[in-house]
């Protein structure tokens, strides 16, 4: 069965948090809008679930704070770093804005069901569960093909500005095959699991120093602790290799256990929901570049280590950057292929402006981590001076707040960030 073309002004590739917090923003102003997403909601994510306190202004502007606010977990005040049998404790650095001062945890099925909600809400079009099939064109002229999974029905969708939301983890169809990954020692594999009945202290995010890996634990809703760490290819190869029979998940609980005590000493009579889930291997570093042609958010646009859980900020934030670019640079409703080409190299700009500190910053952390003489030294420091976390925290941009103002509503001649064709 195949279906007429359907065109929009914005086509988004993901109803991941980054994709949703676009379509919401988009659609408010009067867009009209398509959503694809492969996967059927809920589902659960290979994710920290850490949602920084930048972030709690722009989950109210985009309309489901009071839902959050419900539903998150407690208000994360401390950081604890572990390492083998020793433990550093800090405080967290408080936000500027007194109503969002600290952040808080909420499981992906639930987060990403609310922002795709209000994106629905807003007027966005959802295509989901659909795959997409190929890519074609370019600026002002896109075309996807695309697959429903229900119905097995054939979509043709067209429009003028194409937004890439869909991860990191494959590669967005295009003319173009992907290349065949190389496989490196040093790939870094993604594993998160939840437990109800753990020993975990509220309101603190723990860091996790492993050999040939690192991690995090915190306090989520509904009582959830979320264990989720990174480990290398070769560390992983050689714990399967000890380990013959074991699925993957397994082995990972154990090899936290035997790490560290304080993994040990949560998960003591604690009961694992569901199995482990799995990813990678990660790319962290920036992808987006002044010459796409395809506007890229969340992790499409680049990645940082997740040991400062600054996933879900950098999703949000920068779909909150684009969306500002787009709806407050253009005379016209839409840009046009020429405004198009002005904004994506306004906004790689300013994305890597943003975030590249937090990448540099994430990657020095995390290869201290993972290395067991560099871990102690780490160690060592954090414990004569616990200071050093806090403000890891804040140059990892915990408390660095998005501007989440109306953009839609800015007169072009008024916006600084306005521009005209030449």
């Amino acid at each position: 069965m195949h279906h007429a073309p359907e065109k929009f002004d914005a086509l988004i590739i993901g109803a991941g948090p980054a994709g949703a917090a676009v379509a919401i923003e988009l659609a408010r102003a009067g867009w009209s809008v398509a959503l694809v997403e492969k996967q059927r909601f809920p589902r659960r994510k290979v994710c920290g679930e850490c949602v920084a306190a930048s972030n709690l202004p722009l989950l109210h502007h985009l309309g489901i704070g009071p839902a959050f606010d419900a539903s998150a977990g407690p208000a994360l005040r401390q950081v604890a770093l572990l390492h083998g049998e020793r433990k550093a404790l800090a405080s967290l650095p408080a936000a500027a804005d007194e109503r969002f001062s600290w952040g808080r945890a909420l499981g992906r099925e639930t987060l990403d069901g609310l922002l795709l909600a209000q994106a629905r809400s807003a007027g966005t079009v959802v295509f989901q569960p659909c795959m997409v099939r190929s890519v074609l064109g370019s600026r002002g002229a896109w075309q996807c093909d695309a697959r429903a999974l229900d119905t097995n029905a054939t979509l043709c969708l067209r429009a003028s500005v194409l937004i890439d939301a869909h991860g990191s983890w494959e590669d967005m169809p295009s003319v173009r095959p992907p290349s065949r990954p190389v496989h490196r020692a040093s790939d870094l594999f993604a594993f998160k699991a939840n437990f109800t009945g753990a020993h975990l202290d509220e309101g603190v995010i723990s860091v996790l120093a492993l050999n040939g890996g690192y991690g995090g634990m915190v306090l989520a809703d509904a009582g959830t602790t979320t264990i989720a760490c990174c480990i290398r290819r070769d560390r992983l190869s050689a714990l399967r290799s000890a380990a013959l029979g074991e699925c993957a998940g397994d082995v990972i609980e154990a090899w936290l256990a035997r790490e560290c005590v304080g993994v040990r000493q949560a998960l003591d009579g604690a009961r694992r929901d569901g199995a482990w889930l799995s990813s990678g291997p990660l790319a962290p570093g920036a992808r987006i570049d002044v010459h796409d042609l395809v506007f890229k958010v969340g992790n499409a646009a680049g990645e940082a280590h997740p040991i400062l859980g600054e996933g879900m900020s950098m999703a949000l934030q920068s779909a909150a950057l684009l969306s500002t670019h787009l709806l407050g640079s253009a005379t016209e409703r839409v840009p046009d292929v020429i405004v198009q080409a002005q904004l994506q190299r306004r906004y790689a700009q300013a994305w890597r402006k943003e975030f590249s500190l937090r990448l540099r910053v994430a990657a020095v952390f995390a290869h201290l981590a993972m290395r067991p003489d560099a871990a102690a030294t780490l160690m060592h420091v954090v414990q004569a001076w616990p200071g050093l976390l806090t403000h890891g925290a804040r140059w990892g941009g915990k408390v660095r707040r998005q501007n989440v103002q109306d953009t839609a509503a800015i007169p072009h001649a008024l916006n600084p960030l306005a521009e005209k064709p030449t």
